[in-house]
């Protein structure tokens, strides 16, 4: 049901919203808007997940897993296709996930869910997986 109301309901609200928008500032000023954000959302993109891959590296460098670069790098790539898609509130919502204090909010309530399993170093170099 849930993914009814975002296929259908989402492009529903950004229609509405585009149009409340172009009535205000008119058709080709509501075009550009559109395609600048869809240009600055791919430069952000960039910029972000280059950063993100720098960060995860240097993690992996010290030996360590990098869990938070990893949900990161995925919502700087949510954002980025948020942001390249069409529309004021997807815009929104993909410059608010290209913003690393947001990605750092967002980060740890979706690592605190059982989903994923967690490696434990145990003697001699053998790793345990157990629930996190």
């Amino acid at each position: 049901m849930w993914r009814l109301l975002v296929f259908v309901g989402v492009p529903l609200v950004e229609l509405y919203v585009l149009s409340v928008v172009e009535n205000r500032i008119g058709l080709l000023n509501t075009l550009g808007l559109i395609v600048a954000t869809g240009m600055l959302g791919a430069v952000v993109m960039k910029r972000q997940g280059a950063g993100v891959w720098r960060s995860a590296q240097a993690r992996l460098a010290r030996g360590e897993i990098p869990t938070e670069e990893i949900f990161g790098g995925i919502m700087v790539l949510v954002g980025g296709a948020l942001m390249i898609t069409p529309g004021i509130l997807t815009d929104a919502v993909g410059l608010l996930l290209m913003v690393p204090t947001v990605r750092s909010l967002l980060i740890p309530s979706i690592t605190r869910k059982r989903f994923f399993s967690t490696f434990t170093n145990r003697d001699e170099g053998i790793y345990d997986i157990g629930p996190s």
